[in-house]
């Protein structure tokens, strides 16, 4: 899996030569396939060649595709790509619902302690009280535990008025993270074989993404700290330059079964660890520790 995340904000024509990406605006840029994770293609006027996408695809870049507000609308996911994709889809069928709900239970775990690590990392009281929280969540998350700490948790991150549901920068901010974070999970999770529809707790008929959407909680906390420390109350709109600080936390560090790594590497290593858990019992999910927001080195 490559490492360069690639954001266009501008007119160009993007097209493949010799397992070579370029990128031609005012000038020419080329860079190796292999190298690269993800595409963010945010202005309707690139002119990308079906080629270009299928070599992409083949590769394992997540290509998303940006609506005229220049938010994240669709990705590109590669299909058919793992050996044993009838043995997986199958596993998650077969799959017992106490073991599917112990799962959750771990998910949620992750998702609340990192909320307790992003409020401390924010400066901001609350911390011991999520901690708590995370301690008594059941199998399944019976009682809801998740939506407690929720509630608790972005009232003492972003203030007492604030509110999911709020049309505001901070949310705008969120939701686009998120949406990143969606994609390259689906993306991994389609590498791996798996059938993304299939959830381990979300199980929504209209939902084409209901395992990514269980499998991205513990990541949230990432985009939560970003959008914490570097957006002001006082922004109007999202600026081409927030989105690429945003995109970037792909390439941020995570803590991920005592190592350090990449997001978008953290993402890869749960989702293999969860293919594993589905085939070889006894196998642990890999879950991700929130760290301060620093750049991966690559040595």
């Amino acid at each position: 899996m490559g490492y360069r995340n690639i954001f266009i904000s501008s007119p160009a024509k993007l097209s493949c030569k010799n397992r070579q990406f370029i990128l031609n605006t005012d000038m020419e840029y080329s860079i190796p396939i292999e190298d690269i994770n993800c595409v963010m293609i945010e202005d309707l006027r690139c002119n990308i060649t079906a080629y270009t996408l299928s070599l992409l695809a083949q590769d394992g870049v997540t290509v998303f595709i940006c609506n005229e507000k220049h938010l994240p609308i669709g990705t590109i996911l590669p299909l058919w790509n793992h050996s044993r994709q009838y043995k997986i889809i199958k596993s998650q069928l077969n799959q017992k619902k106490p073991f599917l709900k112990r799962l959750w239970q771990s998910i949620i775990i992750k998702k609340i302690e990192n909320q307790a690590v992003c409020l401390s990392l924010s400066a901001k009281e609350g911390e011991q009280k999520l901690f708590a929280i995370a301690q008594n969540v059941k199998s399944g998350d019976v009682g809801n535990s998740e939506g407690k700490a929720a509630r608790y948790y972005f009232q003492k991150l972003f203030g007492e008025g604030f509110y999911r549901g709020d049309d505001c920068i901070t949310n705008a901010c969120l939701n686009y993270g998120y949406a990143i974070l969606r994609g390259v999970v689906a993306r991994n999770l389609a590498t791996y074989g798996f059938e993304n529809s299939i959830g381990i707790f979300h199980h929504s008929e209209q939902n084409s993404f209901n395992l990514a959407d269980d499998i991205i909680e513990p990541f949230r906390p990432v985009v939560d700290l970003y959008v914490k420390i570097n957006i002001n109350d006082d922004l109007e709109e999202l600026t081409p330059k927030i989105k690429q600080g945003i995109f970037n936390l792909l390439n941020c560090n995570v803590l991920s079964d005592g190592q350090v790594h990449t997001v978008s590497y953290g993402i890869e290593r749960m989702v293999k660890s969860l293919s594993n858990c589905f085939i070889n019992d006894g196998e642990k999910l890999v879950l991700p520790e929130l760290m301060p927001l620093e750049q991966h080195l690559y040595e």
